[in-house]
């Protein structure tokens, strides 16, 4: 039996050093409060609630889910479910961003010329700062993940007559077995009931859908080209602006690999602050959003890379190899 869920914990926008431009991830709360001796709380899991970094926005965006992956020094992975919702931000929150924008003028003003930023808001604006509900666990349980997930935003949104702590209690205190195919029904406390499918053995990938995406987005030439890049030490790069499918492509091509161990770099959503990764001489297989893509194209130079990119709004992608 293992822990269904090792950590809960919200962060939120928070003030950013001054002359970073942008916000930063700012943990209000975890539990529990103190690691587990047997699987440490990973450090920096802010930077992956925000891939593309930590920003005010002018209006109240969906929820959004994803799966980012961390893989420790024993090449163990830790699967880090993200639910963000946005709330109006606070004072402080937006006097920190309009600041930022009034010396970005001042230092426009220096030069001769003035730069006025788009993404600025006037001081009366409301803005919505992103928060971010994540669990983190051994285990690779998406959708339970998901529904648990929404099941305490929707306590949190509607006011529901709910404890919070006791659900959240009751997540991290349910295990379930590692392997042998058979199903439990678990519920937290708040009239919900889900069914946790456990794989026969512990050994094999839980690939769901993700390789059956994988070759109807690329085809079969491109699948086949990635499968060898990554048998033969190549790195492979995808490219989207949907993190689920960075998500699900990485997913995919990990189980095609099997019986065989994937033991270099893998990070299936890449945040935005540690795209200097790409330049290590190792190989690897990363998911970018594809809204860096000139900054990998810099980063990435590389005799051996192959860049799988896919486009907005299509089912399809490209493959672009280069092999010196």
């Amino acid at each position: 039996m293992a822990r269904l869920a090792d950590y809960f914990v919200l962060v939120a926008f928070g003030p950013h050093p001054r002359g970073s431009g942008e916000g930063q991830g700012q943990i209000l709360q975890r539990f529990p409060e103190k690691d587990w001796e047997d699987n440490p709380f990973p450090q920096g899991i802010e930077l992956f609630c925000q891939p593309s970094g930590w920003q005010l926005c002018p209006e109240r965006n969906p929820p959004t889910f994803f799966v980012a992956v961390l893989t420790d020094i024993n090449s163990e992975r830790h699967y880090c479910a993200c639910l963000t919702f946005w709330e109006p931000a606070e004072p402080s929150q937006e006097t920190t961003r309009v600041e930022d924008a009034t010396e970005r003028e001042e230092e426009g003003d220096e030069g001769g010329q003035t730069h006025l930023s788009p993404t600025a808001p006037a001081p009366s604006a409301q803005l919505f700062a992103p928060k971010t509900l994540v669990l983190v666990s051994r285990l690779d349980h998406t959708e339970v993940f998901r529904n648990s997930l929404g099941l305490i935003y929707a306590i949190h949104v509607e006011g529901l007559n709910v404890c919070l702590e006791n659900v959240i209690g009751n997540l991290l205190t349910c295990t379930v077995p590692l392997a042998g195919g058979s199903q439990r029904t678990i519920s937290l406390g708040a009239g919900d009931r889900q069914v946790i499918q456990t794989p026969l053995a512990d050994s094999l990938p839980v690939s769901r859908c993700s390789v059956a995406l994988l070759f109807r987005q690329l085809g079969i030439t491109n699948v086949l080209s990635l499968f060898c890049a990554a048998l033969t030490e190549h790195k492979v790069l995808f490219l989207s602006r949907s993190y689920q499918r960075l998500a699900d492509a990485c997913r995919g091509l990990l189980a095609l690999l099997f019986p065989l161990r994937y033991s270099f770099t893998y990070v299936p959503i890449l945040p935005a602050q540690l795209l200097e990764v790409l330049s290590t001489p190792t190989p690897f297989i990363i998911g970018v959003n594809a809204a860096f893509q000139a900054e990998t194209q810099e980063l990435g130079r590389s005799p051996f890379l192959s860049v799988c990119t896919f486009h907005p709004c299509q089912s399809h992608c490209r493959v672009r190899r280069t092999v010196c």
